[in-house]
């Protein structure tokens, strides 16, 4: 997915809670529909024509938060966080997916789900193991649960667990402008895995339980 604006407007300031993963931006940014203010926090909507994302005022996203609007072009951004305790993936599981990474996001469009990971150089595609990807949606539901375009399922993967959380679609771009603005050298220095794992702490937070998230 490519961006209007650079990632770097993803990514929050360093005194960001962990318990608020999507950064606020500057009173002065202009919704990117109407050029009207958008204020301190403000929403984000999904072009998928250009498959960009905007910085919205709340006009603005209200309005594609309507039913009727669902299927067009423009999609409000949900503000949903998700996890599934239930029924975790298991490392098995998340090396069947071919992923090369630590950490990953998977989005769903028109042509199917792609796999996406962080990487110094912005967010990166790789090939997913299909048949391995529709038997994990099929034990975990979590997985489809997603809404397209505007969520994502994001994984982290450590020796010792694999989380997987549903997530608004731009918080997985702040995760792409954090490893890009931190990351140094080969395997990212102190600095880059600091953040990292603030912004899992942040996610982790947030996130409810799937299924009585009401």
């Amino acid at each position: 997915m490519t961006r209007r604006a650079g990632l770097r407007r993803f990514v929050g300031p360093a005194e960001v809670a962990p318990a608020s993963p999507r950064p606020s931006h500057p009173v002065q940014d202009g919704c990117e529909l109407c050029a009207q203010p958008t204020g301190a926090w403000h929403g984000h909507v999904v072009d998928t024509e250009h498959r960009s994302i905007l910085c919205t005022c709340r006009a603005c996203f209200l309005l594609f938060t309507s039913p009727e609007a669902g299927g067009g072009r423009y999609r409000a951004v949900p503000d949903r966080y998700l996890h599934d305790d239930e029924r975790p993936l298991t490392k098995a599981e998340w090396e069947g997916l071919g992923i090369p990474v630590g950490a990953a996001f998977l989005l769903r469009g028109d042509g199917g789900t792609t796999a996406f990971y962080p990487s110094p150089a912005g967010a990166t595609e790789c090939l997913l193991n299909l048949e391995a990807l529709a038997e994990l949606a099929a034990a975990h539901p979590l997985l489809a649960a997603a809404e397209p375009e505007v969520e994502a399922i994001l994984i982290h993967a450590t020796e010792d667990q694999v989380e997987a959380y549903l997530v608004p679609v731009d918080v997985c771009y702040r995760l792409v402008g954090t490893v890009r603005m931190y990351w140094k050298g080969f395997d990212g220095g102190q600095e880059a895995h600091e953040h990292i794992d603030g912004f899992f702490a942040g996610v982790r937070s947030a996130a409810r339980r799937f299924g009585v998230e009401g």
